[in-house]
């Protein structure tokens, strides 16, 4: 059952992730621009097939370093197990104050050229692939907040350990496949659907940000100040 939950929440996680405004403009707007560059609809698809499999390949990656080094390291392995369960409390809390936007950092941009932008869409599907890893890596505060301050404790707390970074991975693909799927079937208008998912990711970030406070305060009651 735990396992279920762990694999359930880096799912909803990465889909949350994905649909956030400042992922959800760079994701579209990357589909829609390898769709300009390519002819047949075919190979639109998997070169959004491609730039999705690189996002992915990139949260899988960062995640399973950042959580193998903590592990692998028996001082600080030892530190977790002691005091992850208490740490996990507050974390969530300010996880949630994060997607209420009650909180807010600004974090410092990953800038691609134009012409190295231009080259990667030329060369296909590898491109593609180059494309969704670097973007990936350009965190914005809420996707931020989500992989550092949620998935990497989730999966520090949790038996799925390094499995979980692969599910968010997988979760932040699936939103940005729907989009490739779209525009491969030669609709070109994406304003209508862009203006749809914002106004449901206005909604359901605020319900989570929410039920992280609740879980997270849950958390301190149980482990911090041992109310329960």
């Amino acid at each position: 059952m735990e396992l279920s939950i762990a694999l359930g929440s880096a799912l909803w996680l990465g889909i949350l992730t994905s649909i956030s405004p400042c992922p959800l403009a760079t994701n579209i707007a990357a589909v829609s621009f390898l769709s300009k560059k390519i002819a047949h609809p075919v190979m639109v698809f998997l070169s959004g097939l491609a730039y999705i499999l690189g996002r992915m390949v990139a949260y899988a990656a960062l995640g399973w370093i950042i959580i193998s080094s903590l592990l692998n390291v028996p001082e600080v392995a030892q530190f977790l197990q002691k005091y992850m369960s208490k740490a996990l409390g507050p974390l969530l809390i300010l996880t949630g104050l994060f997607l209420l936007e009650i909180l807010t950092i600004k974090l410092p941009g990953l800038v691609l050229s134009q012409k190295h932008h231009n080259k990667l869409v030329e060369s296909g599907a590898p491109g593609a692939f180059l494309l969704g890893l670097i973007f990936a890596l350009a965190f914005c505060p809420v996707s931020a907040a989500l992989f550092f301050g949620s998935l990497i404790p989730l999966a520090l707390n949790s038996k799925a350990g390094t499995l979980l970074p692969v599910i968010y991975g997988v979760g932040t693909g699936i939103p940005v496949l729907g989009f490739a799927v779209v525009i491969a079937l030669g609709v070109t208008s994406m304003s209508h659907w862009f203006n749809k998912v914002t106004r449901l990711e206005f909604y359901t970030r605020r319900i989570t940000g929410w039920i992280f406070i609740l879980v997270g305060l849950y958390y301190v009651g149980i482990y911090i100040l041992k109310l329960f």
